[in-house]
């Protein structure tokens, strides 16, 4: 079996940590080489010193997947768990690491505002922090995530796992494994996304 990055895209709070964190887990489980890259980690040590400007945000994402395609050639899965706000720069990782599973964790601002466990979008409305996506920095959508998880409460983070999982198993990545807990109606939700993006689509 072949590596793969499986790369987390979304707002601060949108549950990337968390849901990477449980797929890296459920990846361990089954015995399977693996990662995990945490933006706010990366920041720390790959990236210190670098902006919240346009070009250092690129230059952090290219960063960490040029660790995720070294891992992903050696045959490790690879959670990567970054904002990463812009779709060209997004796109370019597609392309240079090949093996690569886009997850668009995805909940409404007013939702993230209200909950802001850490404080940072008041401290962005305040204009306390500068170039925050989302508030004054845009955060451009995937186009066509192979997965989009909903951290609004709609499903739960181990629902949110499992649906990753599962198209993991979908798309070659993984041997199926049965006792996944996915939500009612995920498995249609799952293969209808698969079929409607299409090979070689534009994500």
């Amino acid at each position: 079996m072949s590596g793969c990055t499986i790369w987390f895209s979304g707002l601060s709070g949108a549950g990337k940590t968390t849901c990477s964190s449980l797929v890296d887990r459920l990846l361990a489980e089954r015995g399977l080489p693996h990662e995990l890259l945490d933006g706010d980690v990366i920041r720390t040590n790959l990236s210190k010193g670098l902006s919240f400007s346009r070009e250092d945000r690129d230059t952090n994402i290219r960063r960490i997947a040029f660790v995720c395609d070294l891992l992903t050639r050696h045959g490790v899965f690879v959670c990567a768990a970054a904002i990463s706000p812009y779709r060209e720069v997004r796109q370019e990782t597609r392309e240079m690491i090949g093996d690569f599973v886009m997850v668009h964790c995805d909940a409404p601002l007013e939702v993230l505002e209200e909950r802001d466990v850490k404080g940072l979008y008041k401290k962005a409305r305040e204009g306390k922090i500068k170039h925050f996506t989302g508030i004054d920095d845009p955060y451009e959508l995937p186009v066509n995530p192979e997965v989009v998880v909903r951290s609004d409460g709609s499903e739960t983070a181990e629902q949110s796992a499992a649906k990753v999982i599962r198209t993991l198993e979908l798309l070659g990545h993984l041997e199926p494994a049965a006792g996944l807990p996915l939500k009612d109606g995920a498995e249609e939700e799952i293969r209808e996304r698969l079929e409607r993006i299409g090979a070689g689509a534009q994500r």
